[in-house]
């Protein structure tokens, strides 16, 4: 069954698709009156929803099982540091199919790019995609990328802050997570390249984070994110 993005605004007694989803249904998937689809908000409700009328800018539906489900625990924050190329945009994909609550980009010491005005904004796109794609009925926080420093001294709380690092004397990553068996959020952050600098790793232990070890090999930094988001959310199924 077709997916679609109704925002909050619009769950009215009347409502209607616009913009890219209209289009986007009525152009490239050809629907008709009568059809059916699923339609979501971004933040856990979701419907099945009867096609009345369709135009090029505009899709006309009544909402029928009207359904909400909550967003699974522990909610899962990623701060990453922005990676060269187009691995971010992966890491925005991967890290919605794993659920994430938010992600922040970070702009670390060793980070290569320079992220232009436009960025999050594709990438909570990248990320709306991803939810139609998966069966996400939540839409995670894309933040605006941030300076580490800057994120680290006005980051929202969390129950328990981990940092994949390489710094002397890490915990262990799995015995981390064991020993905390009922936290209800969970902020992991991941360095760029290269890694986080001494100082930013400094500063976000003196913050409180935990630094954890990812093995003995040296992950690429998408790996890494994956590697972080699967653990955590296999432990906490």
């Amino acid at each position: 069954m077709p997916r679609a993005y109704l925002p909050p605004s619009s769950w009215t007694e009347t409502p209607f698709l616009e913009g890219d989803e209209a289009k986007h249904l009525s152009q490239v998937l050809r629907i008709q009156p009568g059809a059916t689809l699923t339609v979501f908000d971004g933040l856990g409700n979701h419907a099945e929803a009867r096609v009345l009328s369709v135009s090029k800018q505009r899709v006309d539906l009544m909402l029928e099982l009207a359904e909400s489900t909550p967003t699974p625990l522990p909610e899962i924050t990623l701060a990453q540091a922005i990676p060269k190329g187009k691995n971010m945009d992966w890491i925005v994909q991967k890290a919605v199919e794993l659920g994430v609550s938010r992600i922040q980009p970070l702009v670390t010491r060793h980070t290569i790019v320079s992220p232009g005005e436009d960025k999050a904004e594709k990438w909570r796109r990248t990320a709306l995609e991803a939810c139609k794609q998966c069966g996400q009925f939540t839409i995670p926080v894309i933040e605006d990328p941030l300076p580490f420093a800057e994120w680290l001294a006005n980051r929202p709380p969390a129950d328990l802050e981990i940092i994949a690092s390489l710094a002397e004397d890490p915990k262990n990553f799995r015995e981390t997570l064991q020993s905390r068996p009922d936290v209800e959020s969970i902020t992991i952050a991941i360095g760029p390249e290269g890694d986080f600098s001494p100082e930013e790793t400094t500063a976000a232990l003196a913050a409180g984070f935990i630094p954890v070890t990812l093995g003995d090999l040296v992950l690429r930094v998408e790996t890494a994110t994956m590697f972080c988001l699967s653990a955590i959310r296999f432990r906490y199924l």
